[in-house]
């Protein structure tokens, strides 16, 4: 019995991590679609039936290719800091709030934040063992701006866990029963959209990899096995902040087909942001940062302890 304990997490694990990563080569293959057509053309559209298994073959031609080294890289760091980075992003998706088996546990909400925050480190390797300036530059400017969005992020999240009580996701889904979250604090929610979009690199917000400036940026110097680990770990990524925003805003129960809906509207959000916005310039980044979001989370934080301090007056 003891043994079938410890077996059934490993091979669930396994089953969400393959499921996660077949996620993200479909992902991929609709920003693509969804790019193309914002850009008036096709897309992928040759391989196999409407470009169906493009992302497979995009795969196999990346991980068969000769993996190149810059002489004067710092090999080691250069190696596994896309290997861990990959590593975080799947072991992030153990906070899933699946109420049977698997790992959700009742401080899902701090594990999330401990996983983004080193994060930070295998950009910042990356950059900094490639000896290239302008992986370097890269790898500064994303160490800068994911430090700057994780403040107002985990202040939005502290925001809800005090109307909750409690860390779990799976508190969240049960609270949302009545009305979601989004209704009690749309620009919050706004907020933490934006948030996400910052912590993820993408656009309007993708300085780390400005291709204009720097050439691709941290990952200049990545090819083949290397470059698709960091692609994968991005989009990864990009699906858990979907699922999070819709557990923790949109109220979804992961058992239902509306969590997957909703899953890929905000999926598609992120598409949408890439293909409309351009990019912000530096300091209006860290201007948003710092005077717009940390402002407004603050004061979400104390209105919803200020209701919650009512609430229990009430009840005592």
């Amino acid at each position: 019995m003891y043994l079938f304990d410890c077996i059934l997490p490993l091979i669930s694990g396994i089953i969400l991590m393959v499921c996660v990563l077949v996620g993200v080569a479909f992902l991929t293959l609709l920003e693509r679609k969804v790019l193309g057509y914002i850009q008036i053309r096709k897309g992928p559209n040759k391989v196999g039936i409407v470009g169906i298994p493009q992302p497979f073959s995009d795969a196999i031609k990346l991980f068969t290719k000769e993996q190149t080294y810059p002489v004067l890289s710092n090999y080691l760091p250069y190696y596994f800091s896309p290997i861990f980075s990959l590593f975080l992003v799947l072991l992030v998706w153990m906070v899933a709030p699946f109420v049977t088996e698997l790992f959700s546990f009742n401080l899902g909400l701090l594990f999330f934040l401990c996983c983004t925050s080193l994060g930070v480190y295998t950009v910042m390797i990356a950059g900094w063992a490639s000896n290239s300036n302008y992986a370097l530059l890269g790898g500064l400017r994303a160490v800068a701006q994911t430090i700057s969005y994780e403040v107002s992020l985990a202040l939005i999240l502290l925001s809800f866990v005090f109307l909750v009580n409690g860390y779990c996701l799976i508190d969240f889904i049960k609270y949302q029963s009545g009305i979601w979250f989004i209704f009690l604090s749309f620009p919050l929610a706004l907020g933490w959209f934006a948030s996400c979009l910052a912590e993820t690199n993408r656009t309007p917000f993708d300085f780390a990899e400005g291709e204009s400036e720097l050439v691709s940026g941290f990952n200049i110097e990545y090819s083949s096995g290397g470059f698709a680990l960091i692609f994968l770990a991005e989009y990864a990524s990009i699906l858990f902040m979907s699922m999070l925003f819709s557990v923790i805003l949109l109220g979804s129960d992961v058992y239902s087909f509306l969590f997957f809906v909703k899953l890929s509207m905000i999926s598609f959000a992120y598409i949408w942001a890439r293909g409309t916005l351009p990019r912000f310039r530096y300091d209006k980044l860290m201007y948003l940062a710092w005077k717009s979001f940390l402002p407004l989370s603050l004061h979400f934080l104390i209105l919803f302890l200020g209701v919650k301090l009512i609430i229990l007056v009430q009840l005592f």
